[in-house]
């Protein structure tokens, strides 16, 4: 769980720094004009960020080696995503949470809620495929190479968010904890039955959801990537008979 414990502490870093910014420009999220040098400079760093997301979705790939499992796998996938519509269980469990925490939080007029905060970055660290992928790596061959990536991009992802949401951003280490956390260490109890050419197919697969997830944030497409996440662990099966 190394990977998943430096990500969480990269969030609470980057979220502190994002407060002292808030607290030193003294604006909410509502004051920043997308036409001035803050909204300007939020809008340049996310699109960097979406960039460095696309970069290692396509270079993980290229780790494939068999392209009809791959395809195969995301055909499959999304069709149980779909039929479990795995997207709008994630954003209903999102809108409970932000419910649930609105109740306990009291903030001033104008100024966005921690559970703002929260369930905006929640769904951004952890609906990604970024953190399966780096989290099934982290527990199956103990490298953690894609979760170092993602904390760098989660830190100064939520530097942004906390500087505009306020402090409900660095609730969502707690998320990212306990979600990558558990796939880890059921990806370690699985190793057993995993072999190299399955983890091979597993990471191209996701990082062809790690593509879908940069151009979204682009805005380029509007995939529903969730639906897409059982793809993923399809050829756990699918390379046993191909």
């Amino acid at each position: 769980m190394t990977g998943t414990i430096i990500n969480s502490l990269t969030i609470l870093a980057g979220s502190a720094v994002g407060l002292v910014l808030r607290a030193v420009t003294r604006r909410s999220s509502k004051e920043v004009s997308a036409d001035g040098l803050g909204g300007r400079l939020q809008t340049i760093i996310m699109q960097g960020m979406a960039l460095c997301v696309l970069y290692i979705g396509v270079s993980g790939c290229l780790k494939g080696q068999n392209t009809l499992t791959a395809i195969l796998s995301i055909a499959l996938g999304a069709i149980i995503g779909e039929l479990l519509d795995l997207d709008r269980r994630m954003r209903s469990l999102g809108d409970w949470v932000q419910t649930r925490t609105a109740r306990l939080i009291h903030t001033e007029d104008g100024a966005p809620s921690i559970s703002d905060g929260f369930v905006t970055a929640s769904l951004l660290f952890c609906v990604g495929a970024m953190a399966i992928v780096g989290a099934l790596e982290n527990g199956l061959t103990g490298s953690y190479d894609t979760l170092k990536a993602k904390s760098i991009i989660d830190g100064i992802s939520s530097i942004v968010f906390a500087s505009s949401l306020g402090v409900g951003v660095a609730f969502s280490a707690g998320a990212i904890f306990l979600y990558q956390g558990a796939i880890s260490l059921l990806a370690g109890l699985l190793s057993p039955l995993l072999g190299d050419a399955v983890i091979a197919e597993m990471t191209c697969v996701g990082s062809l959801l790690i593509v879908a997830l940069s151009l979204n944030m682009l805005n380029v497409t509007k995939i529903k990537v969730m639906n897409l996440v059982p793809a993923i662990f399809l050829p756990i099966l699918l390379c046993r008979f191909m």
